[in-house]
């Protein structure tokens, strides 16, 4: 697809088909809550095969009740800490997908953690560490071990979290931020990378305000009920994840006008 092409894919125009993801298999990170959850279950409705990624056993277990409930795909737990991990959890992780499928065609990278908001003068060191390794160092490793998973599909995609303090800095928002930038630059190296070397394109998308916890965090005093729902903002997901953004790579997209 040539550049302007590329420029006027808008994922929040496309209406997704009720089989846009039929026979694909799509793991999610941060999958038991929020916009993880709402993605992982609407991923499965459009028939694909969800690997539930998470560090919850409970909550996992209880997403995967939902899909079965709704006789959707069946779906697949992956327990994984992202901010403890070590190499052989991700290798495990890894292997397991592999056998089971053989490969992989869609990540979505969402899980992510807030940190503190603060000014950088008394930003907390372990905290901006953490908040750095969950958020970014993790999504490479991930990323990283699943890429020959993602390389035996004959057209992947994976999906980065973003957000508008990672394309331009605000004041207080310290290591979330940055994490954020890190993501940006992330999604396009890595899509520079596999351009023309592999069938996988590589996005971001910034689902903006949302009804979700972290943004309860982040802004205590909103009235959260004014946000949207998660599940309402998953349709330009399954459209990136989707034949519909087929050679649509190295972009940084909004959920919400």
């Amino acid at each position: 697809m040539s550049l302007p092409a590329r420029m006027s894919f808008d994922p929040r125009a496309l209406v997704p088909r009720a089989d846009e993801l039929a026979g694909r298999v799509i793991a999610v990170t941060g999958a038991t809550q929020g916009i993880g959850q709402a993605v992982a279950l609407a991923c499965a409705r459009h028939g694909a095969q969800v690997v539930l990624i998470g560090r919850t056993a409970a909550r996992l277990k209880a997403v995967h009740g939902l899909i079965e409930q709704e006789g959707l795909p069946q779906a697949t737990i992956g327990m994984l800490d992202l901010e403890t991990a070590l190499a052989r959890d991700y290798d495990a992780l890894a292997a397991a997908i592999l056998e089971r499928y053989g490969r992989l065609d869609g990540l979505v990278h969402n899980a992510g953690i807030l940190g503190a908001l603060s000014p950088i003068e008394h930003y907390d060191v372990p905290t901006w560490c953490r908040v750095l390794h969950v958020n970014l160092t993790a999504a490479f490793a991930l990323t990283q071990v699943l890429l020959p998973h993602l390389k035996a599909s004959r057209d992947a995609s994976v999906l980065f979290t973003t957000s508008t303090v990672g394309r331009r800095g605000r004041a207080y928002w310290g290591a979330y931020a940055v994490s954020k930038f890190g993501i940006e630059g992330l999604t396009q190296i890595l899509a520079a990378e596999l351009e023309n070397v592999a069938p996988i394109r590589v996005n971001a998308l910034n689902p903006g305000r949302a009804r979700t916890r972290m943004r309860r965090q982040a802004y205590p005093a909103e009235a959260l009920e004014s946000l949207p729902l998660p599940q309402t903002l998953t349709s330009p997901y399954v459209a990136l994840l989707g034949p519909c953004s087929r050679g649509v790579t190295g972009m940084s997209f909004d959920a919400q006008p």
